[in-house]
């Protein structure tokens, strides 16, 4: 469904992505893995449209995205949950929920019951502004905005920073069922290294913006993979 192939990205003269090739497949979740530095916020950025890449292309089932904008790729079907959150925190959580809506059809714009079902807390919330919520609270927020856009791939970006343990599990379970079930892509960078053994279905490992290791969950267990990882 996405292909990244040999992407290259600068900010000025530094080079943060060196030749990254990826892919995520429907029905999987891929997890980009990494210490911190390494280039994989980077790669989400370029995946999403926040920055453009400096060669290489992005294409996402088939049509090769070039310079197009973050909205135009959020219409395509990429839904994104950007790393630190960033919801609204003056709006409440349907106000929140409801952003999603932008680059929906009049006749989707609606909050898929699903949304409620993996997270409850955000239907009991409903009239809380984003704000007062709980950093795991927040994090459900987030996800549960981009799956208000209808997304085919759901790119996530270190979703578990920060979160406590039980809501960890909450997160794991909502990618888990939304793989099954609806078979989405998932494209997941983590720094936790068990959430992805768990969970991933095929992992890659940035080091200095380059692609050192790609490879199946189990290969996390392996003494000269996890060495890509230690500080």
């Amino acid at each position: 469904m996405l292909t990244v192939d040999n992407a290259h990205l600068h900010y000025g003269a530094a080079e943060a992505l060196r030749g990254v090739s990826l892919e995520a497949k429907p029905g999987a979740i891929t997890c980009v893995l990494g210490r911190n530095g390494v280039g994989k916020t980077s790669l989400m950025r370029a995946i999403v449209g926040h920055h453009p890449l400096s060669s290489g292309s992005v294409a996402f089932e088939g049509q090769t995205f070039g310079k197009k904008p973050s909205y135009d790729r959020a219409r395509a079907g990429i839904g994104f949950v950007p790393q630190g959150r960033e919801i609204f925190p003056l709006l409440t959580v349907r106000e929140n929920l409801e952003t999603g809506y932008s680059g929906l059809s009049r006749s989707d714009r609606s909050i898929p019951d699903y949304v409620f079902e993996l997270f409850p807390v955000l239907k009991d919330m409903m009239h809380r502004r984003g704000g007062d919520l709980s950093g795991g609270q927040q994090q459900q927020l987030a996800i549960g905005r981009a799956l208000v856009t209808r997304p085919k791939l759901l790119a996530l970006d270190e979703p578990t920073e920060g979160i406590q343990p039980s809501i960890i599990k909450d997160i794991g379970r909502a990618l888990t069922f939304l793989r099954d079930e609806f078979g989405m892509a998932i494209l997941l960078v983590e720094q936790y290294l068990d959430f992805c053994r768990e969970l991933a279905d095929s992992i890659t490992i940035l080091d200095r913006g380059e692609v050192v290791h790609r490879g199946v969950a189990e290969d996390l267990d392996r003494q000269d993979v996890r060495a890509h990882l230690t500080v």
